[in-house]
């Protein structure tokens, strides 16, 4: 194995189950409201997630407010009443974040894959996209906090993927070149295409498609 000095990975999506944890969350959460977890109670959760989890990413509104703003679009529809002040909308979500963090799960292959590839002398790095303080929180919660060389939180360096300057970032404190790198990701524009417009090599993986090849294969074919 190895032309990679250095493997590095997303985390959402591609070590880290959020979908699977996110959906035993929410149902739990939309269960202690008093509503029936639906598909569409469920659909309507995660449109909500999505839409303004992107507005955040963009920049057009803060990381509380958009949870808020989730609570604001979805209650309503769920016909539970909206807290009226900030301080009741977030207690209102940190009890869906409590679901969420007891529902916390990493994808099968990602722990075994990350200790084979640091037995066979990989340097690895995590970049991630998120608020700080929740993403180490699942670093350690699901036992990665030590599987990594260099981990990079979009927060902390202040550049998100796939701004260049965040690939960069990484491999900057992993002391690799760009192209001594292979990225690791689910996501075609954020993981791929900023890996490849950084110099790095990338794999996308799909966890939801069960016809393509796992991570672990997926890595390993790449190196």
């Amino acid at each position: 194995m190895a032309t990679s000095r250095a493997i590095c990975f997303d985390l959402d999506g591609t070590l880290f189950d959020h979908h699977g944890s996110a959906r035993v969350g929410a149902t739990r959460f939309l269960q202690g409201l008093g509503v029936e977890a639906t598909e569409a109670a469920i659909g309507a959760w995660f449109n909500a997630e999505d839409e303004q989890f992107e507005r955040w990413r963009s920049g057009s509104i803060g990381f509380q407010e958009q949870r808020r703003v989730r609570l604001r679009t979805v209650l309503p529809q769920l016909g539970v009443e909206v807290p009226g002040d900030e301080a009741g909308l977030d207690a209102v979500f940190d009890d869906y974040l409590r679901a969420y963090r007891e529902a916390w799960r990493l994808f099968p292959e990602s722990l075994p894959l990350l200790l084979e590839l640091r037995e066979h002398g990989h340097r690895l790095g995590l970049l991630t996209n998120g608020a700080e303080a929740q993403q180490l929180d699942k670093l350690d919660r699901t036992g990665l906090t030590d599987a990594f060389d260099v981990v990079c939180v979009s927060e902390r360096i202040g550049f998100q993927k796939p701004d260049v300057r965040a690939f960069h970032t990484l491999t900057a404190q992993l002391e690799v070149d760009p192209a001594d790198c292979l990225f690791v990701g689910d996501d075609p524009e954020r993981d791929v295409d900023g890996a490849l417009a950084a110099g790095m090599r990338a794999v996308l993986v799909d966890h939801g498609q069960s016809e393509r090849p796992g991570i672990r294969a997926l890595v390993l074919s790449a190196l």
